[in-house]
């Protein structure tokens, strides 16, 4: 028995698979739609993951800082002394605001008369040397406290990078490394420091 193709039975045939179509077409949309809230969810689950990160990162960076800021400052009135600058007191992170502008100065090491400004550095780079020089340059402006004080300056590390050693002994800076138990002082006996 031969079945012919009417136009009623093509008709019907359309219609079924236009509505084949419209209900894959549905089922796209709503599998579209869970899949953008999907996204969304991990969009914002990986936000707060690098948030926390951030913060956790901050934490240990201003944690090592002090933890390295520490280690030097243990040993400076012992270093300072043989070297000649009988210090007596030192302080960390002292700030100050000039010009609308925050200035922090890691360790200070004096005794009434001299001062010694210290930058403590994780990896010493010669850029680094170059803005602490920037900074002694204007420390008298900017701490008035010490306008009439013997200023020196004074970078400390536990690494270093290329020529940045060199660069702050050229420029007058003792140069201090911190070690696995406290600071030790490199600079040849004979180093003469710049006053600012």
């Amino acid at each position: 028995m031969e079945s012919s193709l009417t136009f009623e039975k093509v008709w019907a045939m359309f219609q079924e698979t236009d509505k084949k179509f419209q209900e894959t077409d549905k089922k796209f949309q709503e599998t579209e739609k869970q899949m953008k809230e999907v996204f969304l969810e991990i969009s914002k689950e990986s936000r707060k993951t690098e948030k926390k990160l951030k913060e956790l990162e901050k934490l240990f960076i201003g944690n090592w800082g002090k933890l390295m800021e520490s280690l030097v400052e243990g040993e400076l009135i012992n270093l300072f002394n043989e070297r000649g600058i009988e210090v007596n007191q030192t302080a960390q992170r002292v700030t100050r605001l000039h010009n609308n502008k925050q200035y922090e100065i890691d360790i200070i090491a004096l005794n009434g008369e001299e001062i010694v400004f210290v930058e403590v550095k994780t990896t010493l780079k010669p850029e680094h040397v170059q803005n602490f020089l920037e900074k002694l340059k204007s420390a008298k402006e900017v701490f008035p406290l010490y306008k009439s004080f013997k200023i020196y300056g004074a970078i400390a590390y536990l690494r270093y990078e290329s020529e940045a050693i060199n660069y702050a002994m050229n420029n007058g800076l003792f140069v201090i490394r911190a070690t696995s138990k406290s600071a030790k002082m490199i600079n040849p006996t004979d180093f003469k420091p710049r006053e600012f």
